[in-house]
């Protein structure tokens, strides 16, 4: 074993999640380091083991090399695991595209829908932004599964593509989220995939709650359940 893959608290942490994901759908073994958040919007203690101070960070001992980006951790892990990608040119391109919008792109659900995969909380009306966000979803999803025949969003394997927007899936379970027909059959795949189930149980199993994490998640809705009680 030569990856230690240090995450964020699995209740909170959607780019913890992602490598995370990859790293056991592909079952290439990780020395998992979990490292709480603690009040505040900066985590100085993690500069012991990030340079960004941010999480994730990939550790690889046989190299020494740290990478301390999700999308350049997911390149990494896919030179020595070339199945982390598509193996056809279109499928793969069409992936690193969908990735790379996910990374930078769909501000609105992240800003107004953080992660918290223990509780449902009911959203109310969806803002005109995250709308957009919704759309472009419904879209991008439907293109990739009618393009590559499915069941995943680049063909028939679970690709970095789909640990991508592993995030997205549980965020449309905490908010109740519909998308339309098969990008939302699509969804309901991806969040019952083994890997994202067992980052959602240790996250339900969390006790820690960190305060602002938990009001970001709230601002003033309604808990309709929590999954940790």
């Amino acid at each position: 074993m030569t990856y230690t893959l240090y995450i964020g608290n699995k209740r909170y942490s959607s780019w913890s999640m992602r490598p995370w994901v990859l790293l056991r759908a592909l079952n290439v073994p990780f020395e998992e380091k979990l490292q709480m958040f603690k009040p505040g919007l900066r985590q100085p203690d993690f500069l012991a083991f990030s340079p960004s101070g941010k999480v994730p960070c990939l550790h690889d001992s046989s190299t020494s090399i740290v990478v301390w980006d999700s999308l350049a951790i997911f390149e990494y892990i896919a030179e020595a695991n070339p199945s982390a990608w598509p193996a056809e040119a279109a499928a793969r391109a069409f992936a690193r595209c969908a990735s790379a919008e996910m990374h930078s792109g769909f501000s609105a659900i992240r800003d107004e829908c953080s992660m918290n995969v223990g509780l449902r909380i009911e959203l109310g009306t969806a803002s005109e932004a995250l709308q957009r966000d919704i759309d472009r979803f419904n879209a991008l999803f439907k293109e990739g599964l009618g393009k590559f025949g499915g069941p995943w969003l680049a063909g028939k394997e679970f690709t970095i593509v789909d640990a991508m927007f592993a995030p997205i899936a549980s965020r449309c379970k905490t908010y109740g989220i519909v998308l339309e027909g098969e990008a939302m059959e699509y969804i309901g795949r991806l969040f019952e995939h083994p890997a994202v189930q067992e980052w959602v149980r240790d996250g339900i199993r969390e006790t820690l709650r960190e305060p602002s994490h938990e009001e970001d998640c709230l601002r003033g809705r309604k808990v309709l359940e929590d999954l940790s009680e």
